[in-house]
């Protein structure tokens, strides 16, 4: 059955906005309205009864000088047509497209989108901390905002927030984080544009790097301290022989090591190559100290399934009985500068020069990349000096930590 003649393009686009909101039958299809709004902005809406009442279903734009795709008179009235079947059906078309808001909304918040974000780079090496900084920082604040409701000004203030709590390398790594989460959806989406610009970190490259070392007497606290702290201080003194990172040497394994030899494997590894530690004695002798949880593999787990964690709260522990040490070994009151558990690997690198370690072998010792020519085409595995070298770094710990009580430091400690 053909329409009766309805509203044209032409009529539609004649229509005069009014002080207040009008609107339109449209005679080509019952139900059909054209809103026109003050602003000069014209809309489709359908009218409809359902279960006795009065109901309204708003189509879309009809026409506006703004620029705005606008939905055309013909689809405007198929429109109205699916919406008349599903009220046929006792469905309501106005609940139906509420409820599909609803999951729309829910689907893109920012909680939503990271955690298939997370999902979908699960493989990454940081993905954990990443998701970590996320659910502490970011969750509480941003997380049940829609994407594209976020703006810039919030994310300056959550930044700010973090800064002022937990200083400026956390709020920058935050920033990295949100960064890349919002660069990720931005490239899937077709209207969101990331709040995130250059010049919003706190700190540079350079002010971020760290040089603190840790001093002979510092050494020597921590060692006795270490003795004192059970797993944890055991994990210390094994962080400093072998001068890994911290997760690679929390999730130190068993069936990793063979016969005095340790290879942290790809997965686990900063670069995604095994990385080969010929462990010393010392190394050895700790790991065998270690007392074996469960049947699982790990050497590093009070459960038998979990690597140790809890850095912050064990470090702060620490500190305490390395303060106390420090002060009975120095005989007055001073205080522990901050250092974190990455300074001993730089500590671990700086000691092995003072043994005289040549630089290639201290820096394939920490697995870091010979660059280059020489980087490109010497493929010899340096096993011999490598365990020289480990060899070299525990006699050279051994001898600080053991010097008796009083002697000079080679870096004075601060004092209170």
């Amino acid at each position: 059955m053909a329409r009766a003649r309805g509203l044209t393009v032409k009529a539609v686009e004649n229509l005069e906005a009014k002080a207040e909101r009008y609107e339109v039958p449209d005679p080509g299809c019952a139900g059909l309205y054209l809103q026109v709004h003050p602003s000069g902005a014209k809309s489709w809406a359908y009218r409809y009864r359902f279960a006795g009442k009065s109901r309204k279903l708003t189509l879309g734009t009809a026409y506006t000088d703004a620029g705005v795709e606008v939905i055309k008179i013909g689809d405007a009235r198929d429109l109205a047509d699916e919406a008349r079947v599903a009220v046929a059906k006792r469905v309501d078309p106005a609940e139906v497209k509420k409820a599909e808001r609803k999951k729309a909304a829910a689907d893109d918040t920012l909680r939503s989108v990271a955690k298939v974000y997370l999902a979908q780079h699960k493989s990454l090496r940081t993905i954990g901390t990443r998701e970590a900084v996320l659910k502490r920082l970011v969750f509480p604040v941003l997380g049940d905002r829609a994407m594209e409701s976020i703006k810039r000004s919030e994310v300056v203030k959550l930044l700010d927030d973090i800064e002022q709590s937990r200083g400026p390398v956390m709020s920058d790594y935050t920033l990295a984080t949100m960064r890349r989460l919002f660069s990720w959806h931005a490239v899937r989406t077709d209207d969101f544009v990331s709040p995130i610009m250059r010049g919003m970190a706190r700190t540079s490259t350079k002010d971020r790097a760290r040089k603190r070392v840790l001093s002979d007497i510092e050494l020597r606290a921590l060692w006795r301290a270490a003795n004192e702290a059970g797993l944890f201080g055991q994990y210390l003194q094994l962080l400093l022989l072998t001068a890994t990172r911290r997760n690679e040497a929390a999730g130190l394994r068993r069936s990793e090591m063979e016969l005095g030899d340790w290879t942290v494997p790809a997965a686990r590894y900063k670069t995604k190559v095994d990385h080969l530690v010929p462990l010393s004695e010392a190394a050895i002798g700790i790991i065998a100290r270690v007392m074996k949880v469960g049947k699982g593999d790990l050497v590093f787990t009070l459960d038998g399934q979990a690597p140790l964690r809890g850095w912050g709260s064990r470090k702060a522990a620490f500190d305490c009985l390395m303060l106390t040490q420090l002060r009975q070994i120095v005989g007055e009151d001073v205080r522990l500068e901050r250092w974190t558990l990455h300074d001993l690997r730089r500590t671990a690198r700086t000691l092995m020069s003072r043994a005289g370690v040549l630089s290639d072998h201290a820096e394939l010792c920490l697995g870091h990349v010979i660059g280059g020519v020489e980087g490109t085409y010497d493929r010899y595995a340096y096993v011999k000096e490598k365990r020289e070298a480990f060899a070299k770094l525990a006699d050279l710990i051994a001898t600080i930590v053991e010097q008796p009580l009083g002697k000079a430091s080679e870096t004075p400690l601060p004092r209170p």
